[in-house]
Formats: C-alpha cells, sequence, structure tokens
C-alpha cells in the first residue's frame, strides 16, 4: 500500500510482542487483586496523615481550646432556651443609649431572667429558689465565675462577662446550662 507494512505485520507485531486477549487480560487483572490494595490504602493514608501531622499541624492553642470546650461540656445538663433577648426581641425606646440586656432562659418548668450591664449581671430565677450559678466565660477563664442565688432566687455579679459566656445553674440536685451568648 503506502511501502510502510509491506511485509504484512502490524504495530505489536513490529515489536515481537502479541497483544492480550480478552482472557489472558482477565487473568492479569486477577493476579492483581488478592487484596494488596486495602493494605496498600492503609498505608498511603497512614502516610498522609503523617504528612499532613508535618506540614500543616493544629496549632497548640486550637487544640487546647478543643480540650477547654470539651471540659465546660455537662452531659447531664439540661439546655435552657433563649426566649427572649432585649437586643432582638425588644422594641426600642427613643434617647435611650446604655440600655441594659435583658435575657430569659427557659428549661421546662424553670426559667432564668438575667440583666447584663457593663457593670455587672443581676438576675432572678423563677421559680423562686437558691441556687449556685457559675458565669461560664469559655476558655480563656481558669475558674468560673460563682454566684449564688438566695431564697428568693436572686443573684448579682460585678464582674460584667466579657466574649462568649454561658450560665449553669444547680439547683435542688438538678444541673441546667444556658445557651452561649456573647456579651
Amino acid at each position: 500500500m503506502n511501502g510502510m507494512h509491506d511485509d504484512g505485520l502490524d504495530a505489536f507485531g513490529a515489536f515481537g510482542q502479541d497483544p492480550f486477549d480478552d482472557e489472558e487480560f482477565a487473568e492479569q487483572e486477577g493476579e492483581q487483586d488478592d487484596g494488596a490494595g486495602e493494605f496498600e490504602d492503609g498505608l498511603l493514608e497512614e502516610e498522609l496523615r503523617q504528612a499532613v501531622a508535618i506540614l500543616d499541624p493544629v496549632p497548640a492553642e486550637l487544640r487546647q481550646l478543643a480540650m477547654d470546650a470539651y471540659a465546660l461540656h455537662d452531659m447531664d445538663a439540661r439546655l435552657a432556651e433563649l426566649t427572649f433577648d432585649s437586643l432582638v426581641d425588644a422594641i426600642p425606646v427613643r434617647g435611650a443609649t446604655a440600655a441594659p440586656r435583658m435575657l430569659t432562659f427557659t428549661a421546662g418548668e424553670l426559667s432564668i431572667d438575667v440583666e447584663v450591664t457593663s457593670e455587672g449581671l443581676m438576675g432572678q430565677v423563677m421559680p423562686p429558689q437558691p441556687a449556685g450559678i457559675e458565669v461560664l466565660n469559655g476558655p480563656q477563664a481558669l475558674r468560673p465565675t460563682t454566684l449564688t442565688a438566695d431564697a428568693m432566687g436572686r443573684f448579682t455579679s460585678d464582674a460584667p462577662p466579657t466574649g462568649p459566656f454561658a450560665l449553669r445553674l444547680r439547683a435542688g440536685g438538678e444541673v441546667v446550662v444556658t445557651e452561649w451568648l456573647r456579651a
């Protein structure tokens, strides 16, 4: 024809190779699929973990924050839902410049009313009862501020919460934790 393949050899024959037929190809695949892929995947995954640990490690501060946040988690506590926040729910008053933030948290029959100002916070537990209240200020605080509610359920603090905060109330063998809010 054009003089290139006058001897009748195709591309495989020219190099002394015969192409696999379908049966031989299937046999070759079967020999390679002996479960070694799973072992190799495990090694590859471990090598990738080591590479990430070296090239992009988790910062020590982030690891400490995660551990501190978990330490604040109380598995037996009920969550008190935020049912009123004056920043969202209140009608603005003309001329009011430094109105305190009013919050109400509810967990079943129990409610906690809190007023947050720049001078501190004060609140009341309803129904009125003595209680221990911790002001959780996130992982930065070494210890939460502990307050005591009197027989009427009233409590005060001279230190305003800074940054994210939550309240943990202990009354009558029950533990209630409020949602986290930013002061």
